[in-house]
């Protein structure tokens, strides 16, 4: 019954409602995506990397002598390193998940195919690689002693045996069980064909933002470089305990390289989302204050509205108009105008997002997000006009006489 006099009242002074409609667009379609992106990121962030990070930390060795011996520093250092106590295990590698740096190459089914080449991080380490990682193998056996290269200073060409990663046997033999990947050759060169004898579940590549993060290669390969990285890991609860006491070691045991700072994987988690991380807090704070200012918008406009109408509340509560009903139709108002901003909105959220997707690869929303969206700002706008609602209840009926 109040509907008709209410879309005739809006009408007549629409400049306001208008203004407040386009309000709550804006809001919803900046705070929909942002919600989403922020779910994105944070999922992200949560992938896990495969290996033992609250055990794990690295340090870089860089020999700078001209006559520096690789070979023997690397022997030095990894039995050092291995007979620490409280260390588990410890590994040369050429590269650190979610380090932002590394290693890649395009992995192939046969030689020649190059449009079927799938890109994919490509780690080398000994044969205590997978330990001192914590990988789990699906299918296959661990390398051996007798699997290992020596890796000089700009050698060419692959090891004859390999592991990959479950997400990169899914992108060459898609369908394939991990048991049906083992023996089958895989061509980093089309030269050397390398033979796979084992499937890792997750071994996450540097790069945080690739999205075949999860593509990863590792080869049997003994480091004989002058700069290095360590893998160490250790017992639980000893890692930070551990991480000066180990750098501090290896510096006083050869003075011919500089020793860099050791950094938990934890930490390089940490770093290698920052971005992702600040991203977040920044649109966090977006969302809150769009929607504050939103909500201040509807309070400014329903008292603006009761202000206006003080004498005709009064009529209508001297000819039996109750405090419910006065209530009623300023929530109700309020109501029909948030909802015309919110089906723009939900046009405006939808509009955007095709956009990201098709300029940005942003994935696509959820119509939920939509759906929580629109429910979220009516709760708001309900809220924002409960006060000045309430205020308008407060109105006596001897108003509409007094200027009589």
């Amino acid at each position: 019954m109040e509907i008709g006099p209410i879309l005739r009242s809006l009408a007549r002074n629409k400049t306001g409602a208008v203004l407040i409609a386009l309000q709550i667009a804006f809001t919803m379609t900046v705070v929909v995506n942002a919600y989403f992106i922020i779910g994105d990121r944070q999922a992200r962030m949560q992938r896990p990397s495969g290996v033992v990070e609250e055990a794990l930390f690295h340090i870089g060795s860089a020999g700078y002598t001209t006559d520096y011996d690789a070979r023997g520093a690397l022997a030095q250092d990894l039995q050092l390193l291995r007979s620490t106590p409280g260390v588990v295990d410890a590994v040369a590698v050429n590269q650190i998940p979610l380090d932002s740096s590394g290693w890649s190459s395009g992995a192939k089914t046969a030689p020649g195919n190059e449009h079927q080449s799938v890109p994919t991080a490509m780690y080398m380490g000994d044969h205590r690689t997978v330990s001192t990682f914590g990988l789990k193998l699906l299918a296959g056996r661990d390398f051996t002693e007798a699997d290992l290269r020596d890796r000089e200073p700009n050698m060419r060409g692959w090891p004859d045996k390999l592991m990959v990663t479950k997400a990169l046997a899914e992108q060459l033999w898609p369908d394939e069980p991990p048991e049906a990947v083992l023996g089958r050759p895989l061509y980093i060169s089309d030269e050397n064909p390398a033979t796979i004898i084992a499937v890792i579940d997750t071994l996450q590549a540097p790069w945080s933002g690739w999205s075949q993060v999860e593509q990863s290669v590792l080869v049997p390969e003994k480091l004989l470089w002058p700069s290095v990285s360590y893998m160490v890991r250790t017992e639980p609860g000893q890692r930070d305990a551990l991480m000066p006491i180990v750098e501090e070691a290896l510096a006083t045991s050869n003075t011919d390289r500089i020793v860099a700072a050791p950094e938990s994987m934890q930490d390089t988690r940490k770093r290698s989302y920052a971005l992702d991380a600040g991203v977040s807090r920044i649109l966090s704070v977006v969302m809150v204050l769009l929607v504050a200012i939103t909500a201040l918008g509807v309070i400014g406009l329903v008292s603006f509205s009761v202000r206006r109408r003080v004498k005709q509340i009064g009529t209508r509560r001297a000819l039996g108009a109750t405090r419910a009903d006065i209530r009623r139709y300023f929530l109700l108002e309020n109501f029909l105008i948030t909802s015309l901003g919110l089906v723009l909105g939900a046009a405006l959220t939808v509009g955007f997002n095709m956009w990201t997707v098709s300029a940005l690869g942003f994935p696509k929303i959820d119509l939920t997000y939509v759906l929580g969206g629109m429910l979220l700002l009516w709760v708001v706008g309900l809220l924002a006009a409960w006060g000045p609602a309430q205020r308008a209840c407060a109105i006596p009926p001897a108003v509409a006489t007094r200027t009589v």
